[in-house]
Protein backbone atom coordinates (compact mmCIF):
# COMPACT_ATOMS: atom_id res chain seq x y z
CA UNK A 1 0.00 0.00 0.00
CA UNK A 2 0.97 2.88 -0.60
CA UNK A 3 -0.08 6.86 0.49
CA UNK A 4 -0.60 9.43 -2.87
CA UNK A 5 0.00 12.45 -0.85
CA UNK A 6 3.16 14.35 -0.04
CA UNK A 7 2.54 14.42 3.92
CA UNK A 8 2.13 11.48 5.69
CA UNK A 9 -1.11 10.45 7.07
CA UNK A 10 -1.00 9.84 10.72
CA UNK A 11 -2.15 6.04 11.33
CA UNK A 12 -3.85 7.02 15.01
CA UNK A 13 -6.53 8.80 13.09
CA UNK A 14 -6.52 7.78 9.67
CA UNK A 15 -8.19 3.83 8.96
CA UNK A 16 -5.49 2.03 6.33
CA UNK A 17 -3.05 -0.98 6.44
CA UNK A 18 -1.41 -2.89 4.14
CA UNK A 19 -4.27 -5.26 3.27
CA UNK A 20 -6.66 -2.61 3.13
CA UNK A 21 -8.38 1.36 3.72
CA UNK A 22 -11.51 2.67 4.62
CA UNK A 23 -13.23 4.10 1.75
CA UNK A 24 -13.02 7.67 2.61
CA UNK A 25 -9.44 7.46 1.84
CA UNK A 26 -9.87 5.65 -1.87
CA UNK A 27 -8.29 8.74 -3.07
CA UNK A 28 -5.34 9.47 -1.05
CA UNK A 29 -3.91 5.58 -0.20
CA UNK A 30 -3.46 3.33 -2.77
CA UNK A 31 -4.94 -0.37 -1.41
CA UNK A 32 -5.77 -3.49 -2.60
CA UNK A 33 -9.31 -3.26 -1.16
CA UNK A 34 -11.46 -0.52 0.29
CA UNK A 35 -13.78 -0.98 2.78
CA UNK A 36 -17.05 0.80 3.57
CA UNK A 37 -17.83 1.01 7.73
CA UNK A 38 -19.86 -0.52 9.80
CA UNK A 39 -20.89 1.37 12.80
CA UNK A 40 -21.38 -0.44 15.68
CA UNK A 41 -21.25 0.64 19.26
CA UNK A 42 -20.01 0.22 22.74
CA UNK A 43 -21.78 -1.93 25.19
CA UNK A 44 -20.11 -1.93 28.43
CA UNK A 45 -18.53 0.76 30.86
CA UNK A 46 -15.79 1.09 28.40
CA UNK A 47 -12.89 -0.92 26.46
CA UNK A 48 -9.63 -0.17 25.14
CA UNK A 49 -8.35 0.36 21.90
CA UNK A 50 -5.17 -1.51 21.07
CA UNK A 51 -2.50 -0.88 18.20
CA UNK A 52 -2.79 -4.78 17.45
CA UNK A 53 -5.04 -7.56 17.79
CA UNK A 54 -3.44 -8.95 21.26
CA UNK A 55 -5.43 -8.44 24.66
CA UNK A 56 -2.08 -7.95 26.34
CA UNK A 57 -0.77 -4.90 24.92
CA UNK A 58 -1.36 -1.64 26.64
CA UNK A 59 -4.20 1.14 25.41
CA UNK A 60 -3.98 3.43 22.77
CA UNK A 61 -6.94 5.13 24.20
CA UNK A 62 -10.12 4.14 25.57
CA UNK A 63 -13.80 4.00 24.16
CA UNK A 64 -16.11 4.42 26.62
CA UNK A 65 -20.19 3.30 26.75
CA UNK A 66 -21.88 4.69 23.88
CA UNK A 67 -19.39 5.48 21.56
CA UNK A 68 -19.69 5.06 17.91
CA UNK A 69 -17.20 2.48 16.67
CA UNK A 70 -16.96 2.27 12.55
CA UNK A 71 -15.80 -1.16 12.41
CA UNK A 72 -13.79 -2.08 8.76
CA UNK A 73 -12.45 -5.66 10.00
CA UNK A 74 -12.35 -8.45 12.20
CA UNK A 75 -9.99 -10.58 13.27
CA UNK A 76 -8.76 -13.07 16.44
CA UNK A 77 -12.09 -11.67 18.63
CA UNK A 78 -11.66 -7.87 17.67
CA UNK A 79 -12.46 -4.86 15.53
CA UNK A 80 -10.34 -2.93 13.50
CA UNK A 81 -12.00 0.52 13.07
CA UNK A 82 -12.32 4.46 13.99
CA UNK A 83 -13.98 5.84 16.92
CA UNK A 84 -16.53 8.28 15.40
CA UNK A 85 -15.84 10.94 18.00
CA UNK A 86 -12.21 11.86 18.18
CA UNK A 87 -11.44 9.58 14.97
CA UNK A 88 -8.67 7.13 16.60
CA UNK A 89 -7.56 4.34 14.94
CA UNK A 90 -6.88 0.58 16.08
CA UNK A 91 -8.28 -2.88 17.56
CA UNK A 92 -11.03 -2.99 20.55
CA UNK A 93 -13.04 -6.40 21.52
CA UNK A 94 -15.83 -7.36 19.28
CA UNK A 95 -17.56 -8.69 22.40
CA UNK A 96 -17.82 -4.89 23.75
CA UNK A 97 -19.55 -3.81 20.63
CA UNK A 98 -23.30 -4.09 19.63
CA UNK A 99 -25.51 -2.52 16.86
CA UNK A 100 -26.67 0.90 17.37
CA UNK A 101 -28.48 1.85 19.74
CA UNK A 102 -31.57 4.35 19.57
CA UNK A 103 -29.71 8.40 19.52
CA UNK A 104 -28.65 9.61 22.70
CA UNK A 105 -30.22 11.97 24.63
CA UNK A 106 -28.58 12.44 27.72
CA UNK A 107 -25.12 12.13 29.25
CA UNK A 108 -23.20 11.08 32.49
CA UNK A 109 -22.78 13.97 34.41
CA UNK A 110 -21.72 11.71 37.42
CA UNK A 111 -18.20 10.23 37.61
CA UNK A 112 -20.14 6.68 37.74
CA UNK A 113 -23.43 6.36 37.38
CA UNK A 114 -24.28 2.49 38.03
CA UNK A 115 -27.03 0.78 35.90
CA UNK A 116 -30.06 -1.63 37.43
CA UNK A 117 -32.09 -4.24 35.98
CA UNK A 118 -35.23 -2.40 37.52
CA UNK A 119 -35.69 0.56 38.80
CA UNK A 120 -34.57 -0.21 42.49
CA UNK A 121 -31.20 0.55 44.23
CA UNK A 122 -31.63 -2.69 46.23
CA UNK A 123 -31.41 -4.43 42.65
CA UNK A 124 -28.13 -5.73 41.88
CA UNK A 125 -26.19 -3.79 38.93
CA UNK A 126 -25.82 -4.65 36.03
CA UNK A 127 -22.41 -3.02 35.67
CA UNK A 128 -22.05 1.48 35.63
CA UNK A 129 -21.34 3.91 33.28
CA UNK A 130 -18.85 5.92 33.66
CA UNK A 131 -18.85 10.13 33.36
CA UNK A 132 -19.34 11.38 29.72
CA UNK A 133 -20.74 8.18 28.31
CA UNK A 134 -24.07 9.64 26.10
CA UNK A 135 -26.70 7.14 26.41
CA UNK A 136 -30.79 7.58 25.47
CA UNK A 137 -33.26 8.05 28.31
CA UNK A 138 -36.21 5.92 27.29
CA UNK A 139 -38.45 6.69 29.99
CA UNK A 140 -38.98 7.28 34.01
CA UNK A 141 -39.81 5.52 36.54
CA UNK A 142 -39.28 5.85 40.42
CA UNK A 143 -36.23 8.63 39.97
CA UNK A 144 -34.37 6.14 37.76
CA UNK A 145 -33.65 6.47 33.72
CA UNK A 146 -34.98 3.50 31.66
CA UNK A 147 -32.10 3.13 28.88
CA UNK A 148 -31.20 0.62 26.52
CA UNK A 149 -28.52 -0.72 28.73
CA UNK A 150 -30.28 -0.52 32.13
CA UNK A 151 -32.35 1.63 34.88
CA UNK A 152 -29.83 4.71 35.80
CA UNK A 153 -30.24 6.86 38.71
CA UNK A 154 -32.25 9.54 36.85
CA UNK A 155 -30.13 12.81 38.76
CA UNK A 156 -26.79 11.30 37.60
CA UNK A 157 -27.60 12.12 34.08
CA UNK A 158 -27.75 15.52 32.30
CA UNK A 159 -29.64 16.58 28.86
CA UNK A 160 -26.98 16.67 25.75
CA UNK A 161 -28.02 20.13 25.41
CA UNK A 162 -27.45 20.73 28.88
CA UNK A 163 -23.38 21.31 28.85
CA UNK A 164 -21.19 22.61 31.95
CA UNK A 165 -19.16 25.54 30.58
CA UNK A 166 -15.46 25.62 32.81
CA UNK A 167 -13.68 22.41 32.19
CA UNK A 168 -10.91 23.06 34.74
CA UNK A 169 -13.95 23.03 37.12
CA UNK A 170 -14.98 19.63 35.12
CA UNK A 171 -11.11 18.07 35.69
CA UNK A 172 -11.23 19.25 39.63
CA UNK A 173 -13.97 16.81 39.93
CA UNK A 174 -11.24 13.78 38.87
CA UNK A 175 -9.19 14.69 41.46
CA UNK A 176 -7.34 11.41 43.10
CA UNK A 177 -8.99 9.22 40.24
CA UNK A 178 -5.75 6.58 39.33
CA UNK A 179 -3.46 7.28 36.74
CA UNK A 180 -3.31 4.83 33.25
CA UNK A 181 -2.24 5.10 30.14
CA UNK A 182 -4.45 5.32 27.45
CA UNK A 183 -7.61 5.92 29.85
CA UNK A 184 -9.85 8.37 29.64
CA UNK A 185 -12.46 6.67 31.85
CA UNK A 186 -12.93 7.90 35.84
CA UNK A 187 -11.76 4.56 36.83
CA UNK A 188 -8.34 5.80 35.46
CA UNK A 189 -6.97 8.29 32.68
CA UNK A 190 -3.71 9.78 31.21
CA UNK A 191 -3.43 13.34 31.00
CA UNK A 192 -4.44 14.23 27.79
CA UNK A 193 -7.32 11.70 28.33
CA UNK A 194 -8.53 13.81 31.41
CA UNK A 195 -8.26 17.56 29.10
CA UNK A 196 -10.31 15.47 25.80
CA UNK A 197 -12.66 14.41 28.59
CA UNK A 198 -13.38 17.50 30.43
CA UNK A 199 -13.47 19.25 26.94
CA UNK A 200 -16.04 17.22 25.31
CA UNK A 201 -18.65 17.25 28.15
CA UNK A 202 -18.46 21.68 27.95
CA UNK A 203 -19.06 20.64 24.56
CA UNK A 204 -14.78 21.67 23.15
CA UNK A 205 -13.44 19.48 20.60
CA UNK A 206 -10.45 17.69 21.79
CA UNK A 207 -8.26 15.51 19.64
CA UNK A 208 -6.95 12.73 21.81
CA UNK A 209 -2.97 12.97 22.48
CA UNK A 210 -1.03 15.54 23.39
CA UNK A 211 1.00 16.26 20.82
CA UNK A 212 -1.93 16.71 18.62
CA UNK A 213 -3.74 18.57 21.78
CA UNK A 214 -0.44 21.33 21.06
CA UNK A 215 -1.05 21.59 17.70
CA UNK A 216 -4.47 22.17 17.49
CA UNK A 217 -6.65 22.34 20.84
CA UNK A 218 -7.20 26.36 21.66
CA UNK A 219 -5.32 29.26 20.83
CA UNK A 220 -1.36 29.45 21.33
CA UNK A 221 -0.55 32.06 24.83
CA UNK A 222 2.90 33.72 25.41
CA UNK A 223 5.07 32.84 28.33
CA UNK A 224 4.28 34.99 31.38
CA UNK A 225 6.44 36.51 33.45
CA UNK A 226 4.56 35.44 36.25
CA UNK A 227 2.57 31.56 36.23
CA UNK A 228 0.54 33.23 38.90
CA UNK A 229 -0.80 35.15 35.98
CA UNK A 230 -1.37 32.51 33.86
CA UNK A 231 -5.41 31.92 32.96
CA UNK A 232 -8.18 29.48 33.86
CA UNK A 233 -8.28 27.42 30.90
CA UNK A 234 -4.56 27.54 29.52
CA UNK A 235 -3.09 24.46 28.52
CA UNK A 236 0.57 23.89 29.53
CA UNK A 237 2.74 21.23 27.38
CA UNK A 238 5.54 19.53 27.81
CA UNK A 239 6.74 16.87 25.23
CA UNK A 240 4.16 14.25 25.94
CA UNK A 241 2.39 15.93 28.40
CA UNK A 242 -0.22 18.22 29.14
CA UNK A 243 -1.66 19.97 32.55
CA UNK A 244 -4.66 22.79 33.05
CA UNK A 245 -4.42 26.20 34.37
CA UNK A 246 -6.75 26.37 37.49
CA UNK A 247 -5.55 29.86 37.62
CA UNK A 248 -3.86 31.64 41.22
CA UNK A 249 -0.62 30.00 39.99
CA UNK A 250 -1.86 26.08 40.05
CA UNK A 251 -2.36 23.72 37.52
CA UNK A 252 -4.25 20.30 37.65
CA UNK A 253 -3.39 16.97 35.58
CA UNK A 254 -3.14 13.34 35.45
CA UNK A 255 -0.02 12.75 36.06
CA UNK A 256 2.42 9.40 36.57
CA UNK A 257 4.63 11.29 39.42
CA UNK A 258 1.66 10.46 42.00
CA UNK A 259 0.13 8.08 39.32
CA UNK A 260 -3.09 10.25 40.21
CA UNK A 261 -4.84 13.16 38.72
CA UNK A 262 -3.35 15.71 41.58
CA UNK A 263 -3.19 19.82 41.88
CA UNK A 264 -0.34 21.39 42.52
CA UNK A 265 1.19 24.94 41.99
CA UNK A 266 2.69 25.19 38.52
CA UNK A 267 6.46 26.74 39.76
CA UNK A 268 7.37 23.94 41.92
CA UNK A 269 6.22 21.56 39.34
CA UNK A 270 8.15 23.41 36.48
CA UNK A 271 11.38 23.01 38.33
CA UNK A 272 10.48 19.36 39.29
CA UNK A 273 9.66 18.07 35.54
CA UNK A 274 12.93 20.14 34.43
CA UNK A 275 14.84 18.06 36.38
CA UNK A 276 13.63 14.90 35.03
CA UNK A 277 13.76 15.85 31.29
CA UNK A 278 12.28 18.70 28.84
CA UNK A 279 10.96 21.68 30.00
CA UNK A 280 7.46 23.44 29.42
CA UNK A 281 7.23 24.18 25.76
CA UNK A 282 3.79 25.46 24.69
CA UNK A 283 1.06 27.28 26.18
CA UNK A 284 -2.69 27.55 24.95
CA UNK A 285 -5.84 29.04 25.79
CA UNK A 286 -8.75 27.07 25.44
CA UNK A 287 -12.05 28.45 23.93
CA UNK A 288 -14.12 30.19 26.64
CA UNK A 289 -11.43 30.57 29.07
CA UNK A 290 -10.60 33.45 30.90
CA UNK A 291 -9.90 36.75 28.67
CA UNK A 292 -6.79 38.21 31.12
CA UNK A 293 -3.58 37.48 29.30
CA UNK A 294 -0.43 36.74 31.10
CA UNK A 295 1.91 39.37 31.67
CA UNK A 296 4.94 39.96 30.02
Amino acid sequence: MTVSTATRLDPRRHAYRDDLAAESLRDIVSAPRYIAPEPAQVRVASTPLRRAPQATLGYETELVAGEIFDIYDRKYGFAWGQARRDGYVGYCADEALGPMLPPATHRVHDLRAFLYPAASMKATPLGFLPYGAEIAVLDEEKGYASTPLGHVYARHLRPLAERPDDPVAEAERFLGVPYLWGGKSSLGLDCSGLVQTVCSACGIIAPRDSDMQERELGLPLPFPSDFSLLPRGALLFWPGHVALSQGDGRMIHATAHSMTVISEPIEPALRRIEQQGPGLRTLRLLPGAGSRLPGM
